[in-house]
């Protein structure tokens, strides 16, 4: 499918009340339970994702959604890209780079300096991981609470 004009994709806050958000972020929850250890899943539920060090924006294309991304912040210098689901109808039509402009954004409005990441390892976390290291992301090591892992990888960009 061709990419969509990034004029139509409306990019907004989300309070996580509306069905259509609630089902997209059950859908990512199942998918990280499907690709990783038990042990390696920090995918976060809707109470994590309500959180108040956290903001959740979802993309709109139309009536229907089409993504969503949210931002934890760490401390004043880091910020964590959380959440981030492209829904499967609108999978490589530009979505999650109107996501990721939008949590750059607001990391930079907050004064972050780095935006970091968490995200598996093996075929079902690949397209995530060219996504980002196409846009600055660069592997290293933890950060936050979580540990060195066989299983996860962390990235990093510095804003």
């Amino acid at each position: 499918m061709a990419a969509i004009s990034p004029d139509r994709i409306v990019v907004r806050r989300d309070d996580l009340t509306g069905g259509a958000s609630r089902s997209l972020i059950e859908l990512h929850l199942r998918g990280m339970h499907e690709h990783s250890p038990p042990d390696a899943i920090f995918a976060l539920d809707l109470s994590g994702l309500r959180r108040s060090d956290v903001e959740v924006w979802s993309a709109w294309v139309g009536e229907a959604i089409a993504g969503i991304g949210a931002l934890k912040k760490h401390s004043d210098r880091r910020g964590e890209i959380k959440s981030m689901r492209t829904h499967p109808d609108f999978l490589r039509r530009g979505v999650a780079d109107a996501l990721l402009g939008t949590i750059v954004e607001r990391a930079r409005l907050l004064g972050l300096r780095t935006l970091s990441l968490e995200t598996g390892s093996g075929p079902g976390f690949d397209p995530a991981i060219r996504f980002y290291r196409a846009r600055g992301f660069e592997p290293g090591g933890p950060f936050g609470d979580y540990t060195e892992s066989a299983f996860n990888q962390f990235f990093h960009r510095t804003l």
